[in-house]
C-alpha cells in the first residue's frame, strides 16, 4: 500500500514529532511555521491528509476545492469551527477529531490570577535587576471573583478559586439562579452587576456573533478600581480597544490575556505595543490554556490513531456537519 502523504500543520512548539509514534502514519511532514492563507493551496496540494492543531489554520471550502489529493482531515479536539465540514463531506473527505482534556484552562486561569495578584512578574524582574521586595500583593482569600460564563471551565475555575478562599459569583446570558446555586456560586442578574462586585473578572464564554465584544466599555467601567480582567477563552469576547482605555484610565488596573485576534502575534501586533505601554500590569501568555504535555500526547496519539483507522477502512471519531 502506498503510504499516505500527511501534513501536520501549525506545530509552533516543534514538539508534535515527539508526542506520538508517527512511524506507521505514512510519509509525514511537520510544518512548524504558520502557512499564509494564500500559500496553503500550493503547499498542501500534494497531501492526502492534513492534521490540524485546534483552530490555527482555517480549512475553508475554497481551500478544500484546491486540494485534489485530500482524503482525510484530522483535527485535535472533538470539534473545530475553522473547518468547513459540509464542503469536506461534499468532496467525500472524512473529517475526524480527538478527545480533549478539561482541566488545563482552569489551571492556567488561576495561575494568571495568582501571578497578577502577587505581582510575580514584576517581583522576579526586581530580583534580576539587583533589587528585592516591592509593594505587597493581594490575597486570594476573600478575593471577589466574577465569572462570565459558568460552563465546564467556568465551574472548574469556581472550584479552584473557592479552594483559595475566594468568593465567586457568575453571570451569562443563559445562566439561572438555580444553576449558579447548584455550582455553589453567587448569581448576578446583569454583566455590569457582576463586574461591579468583582475584584477579578474572568471570561469563560463560547465565541459567537452574539457574544462578540461582550466585555466592553460598560462592563469595564463598572469594575472597581484595581480590578483584574482575565481572558483565557476567545479574543473576540473582549473589546481590545476598550481594555486598553480602561488600563490607561486606572493605573492600578491589571489584565491577563492568553488569547489573541491573530495568532501567533506579529512583531507589531497591538498587544505587544500595549505590553510595552502598560508593563507588568498587562500579562500576556501565548495561548497556553490547552498547551500541556499530557494534552499534546493525547492529541497527537489520537491523531495517529485516526490516520490508521482511516487507512484500515474504519474511521473513528468522525465529525459530522
Amino acid at each position: 500500500m502506498t503510504p499516505m502523504k500527511v501534513a501536520v500543520l501549525d506545530d509552533w512548539s516543534g514538539t508534535a514529532r515527539q508526542m506520538a509514534d508517527w512511524s506507521n502514519a505514512g510519509d509525514v511532514t511537520f510544518f512548524g511555521e504558520p502557512i499564509p492563507a494564500v500559500a496553503l493551496p500550493q503547499k498542501l496540494a500534494p497531501f492526502d491528509a492534513i492534521c490540524l492543531m485546534r483552530e490555527r489554520t482555517a480549512v475553508t471550502a475554497d481551500l478544500i476545492a484546491a486540494l485534489p489529493n485530500l482524503k482525510l482531515i484530522v483535527t485535535t479536539g472533538p470539534r473545530n469551527a475553522s473547518i468547513d465540514i459540509k464542503a469536506a463531506q461534499a468532496r467525500g473527505i472524512t473529517v475526524c477529531g480527538t478527545q480533549s482534556r478539561k482541566t488545563t484552562t482552569s489551571e492556567l486561569t488561576l495561575g494568571m490570577i495568582l501571578t497578577q495578584c502577587r505581582g510575580l512578574v514584576a517581583e522576579s524582574a526586581r530580583i534580576e535587576a539587583g533589587g528585592f521586595q516591592g509593594p505587597p500583593g493581594r490575597d486570594l482569600a476573600d478575593l471577589r471573583v466574577g465569572l462570565v460564563g459558568l460552563g465546564n471551565v467556568g465551574q472548574q475555575v469556581a472550584t479552584l478559586a473557592k479552594a483559595f478562599g475566594s468568593t465567586v459569583s457568575a453571570w451569562s446570558p443563559n445562566l439561572t439562579q438555580d444553576r449558579a446555586a447548584a455550582a455553589g456560586v453567587g448569581y448576578a442578574q446583569a454583566l455590569t452587576e457582576l463586574a461591579a462586585q468583582s475584584d477579578v473578572l474572568s471570561i469563560h464564554m463560547v465565541m459567537a456573533e452574539a457574544t462578540r465584544d461582550l466585555i466592553g466599555r460598560a462592563a469595564l467601567a463598572a469594575l472597581p478600581r484595581g480590578a483584574i480582567v482575565v481572558n483565557t477563552s476567545r479574543a473576540g469576547l473582549l473589546d481590545r480597544a476598550a481594555l486598553f482605555d480602561w488600563l490607561a484610565d486606572d493605573p492600578t488596573a491589571q489584565a491577563a490575556i492568553d488569547v489573541f485576534e491573530a495568532e501567533p502575534l506579529a512583531p507589531d501586533d497591538p498587544w505587544r505595543k500595549a505590553r510595552t505601554r502598560f508593563g507588568t500590569r498587562l500579562l500576556l501568555t501565548p495561548h497556553l490554556g490547552y498547551a500541556t504535555e499530557a494534552t499534546w500526547r493525547l492529541f497527537y496519539t489520537q491523531t495517529v490513531e485516526a490516520i490508521g483507522a482511516y487507512r484500515a477502512g474504519s474511521p473513528i471519531r468522525v465529525i459530522e456537519g
